[in-house]
């Protein structure tokens, strides 16, 4: 894939973690899905920008049998807005404010069957949060 990281790429080969193929099948997902979106490394796991703003971050440590995606508007707190970022029904999304929601996945099976609700989710998550 052509926007993928070499910085990611180096650093998910240092990591030797479990879940690897988990996280390039996400990564391919992720970044299939925009091709607006740069990927860098935040937090010790790879994370999407869209215009230099962190929107998606993949939480991959302590290595666990899951890997997460972190739904956000940035490293800093903002003011909440009064509904959620945005209005998608998902049961992939749990939130934890309105603002911020995490996706788990714990098996390449999950990434599959999801890829299609994902990618919309991201697509949506990235128009709400400019």
């Amino acid at each position: 894939m052509a926007n993928k990281s070499k910085e990611v790429t180096l650093f998910l080969d240092e990591q030797n973690h479990p879940f690897r193929k988990e996280i390039e099948q996400l990564r391919n997902c992720i970044l299939s899905a925009s091709t607006s979106l740069t990927e860098n490394i935040k937090w010790n796991g790879p994370s999407y920008c869209f215009d230099n703003a962190d929107r998606i971050t993949m939480r991959i440590q302590p290595p666990t049998k899951k890997v997460q995606l972190i739904f956000h508007r940035g490293a800093s707190k903002q003011t909440q807005p009064k509904d959620r970022l945005i209005s998608n029904k998902s049961k992939m999304l749990v939130w934890k404010e309105n603002d911020r929601a995490i996706v788990t996945f714990i098996s390449l099976k999950d990434i599959e069957n999801g890829k299609t609700e994902l990618t919309t989710i991201i697509n949506e998550w990235i128009k709400a949060a400019k």
